[in-house]
């Protein structure tokens, strides 16, 4: 087995962390798992080291300046990256080193380490309003902020094109599958029309119904 870097991309709420948790617990002797750092909060139960490295701000552009990043992305007002001291121990154990990360960073990735070194993996629920739940069901932003998430995620949306495989995470030990099962083929690309069509609807039907959600919300609260 040649260890790869596999990268898992996804909106808020799409399951990307949950994914790389399970790839981890499951297939051990296969997969390790890189922590990135963080500039935010931590929210409740996540432990520094272990879900992050919770830097502050200066810290983390230090450590910018100094190349200890193997990508970096702002993303929400908070800076994220992905230490090389870490990916590179997963690498020498001979484990596929999986990165939980945003588009940018899987942009950075992709031109550094491209095919069959790495593999890209953009997941999202099947259906929009799956992916506004999740994110309403964490209880940690407000509307604005909620708002932001679903801009975000139409503009990730649109940057899809630039990842190897589109993985629908409905059924957590499916999406964990299908991933484990990717990394040990060739990377190319499986997409159909109907993948296709299907995505470039999901920002627009993402829009429509995050406005469903928050009217339904309004009129149960008045």
């Amino acid at each position: 087995m040649t260890p790869r870097i596999v990268v898992l991309s996804a909106p808020s709420g799409g399951g990307k962390t949950t994914i790389a948790k399970a790839l981890r617990a499951r297939f051990p002797d296969r997969f390790g798992f890189s922590v990135s750092a963080t500039t935010r909060k931590p929210r409740a139960g996540e432990q520094n080291g272990v879900d992050y490295y919770f830097w502050g701000r200066d810290r983390f552009e230090t450590g910018v300046k100094e190349g200890k990043f193997l990508e970096h992305a702002e993303y929400a007002g908070e800076l994220y990256g992905t230490l090389k001291d870490d990916v590179d121990k997963v690498l020498q154990s001979g484990r596929h080193v999986v990165l939980d990360i945003e588009v940018e960073g899987a942009r950075q990735i992709r031109t550094q380490y491209g095919p069959p070194r790495s593999l890209s993996i953009f997941i999202l629920p099947t259906e929009p309003r799956v992916l506004i739940e999740r994110l309403m069901a964490r209880k940690s932003e407000n509307a604005d902020q909620l708002r932001q998430r679903i801009d975000r995620a139409k503009y990730e949306l649109k940057q899809a094109t630039l990842f190897d495989r589109w993985i629908r995470n409905d059924v957590l030990d499916d999406a964990v599958h299908e991933v484990a099962t990717a990394v040990d083929e060739n990377g190319s690309f499986r997409r159909s029309k109907e993948d296709q069509k299907w995505l470039d609807k999901y920002g627009s039907d993402l829009q429509l119904q995050a406005q469903q959600l928050w009217d339904e919300l309004h009129q149960q609260k008045g």
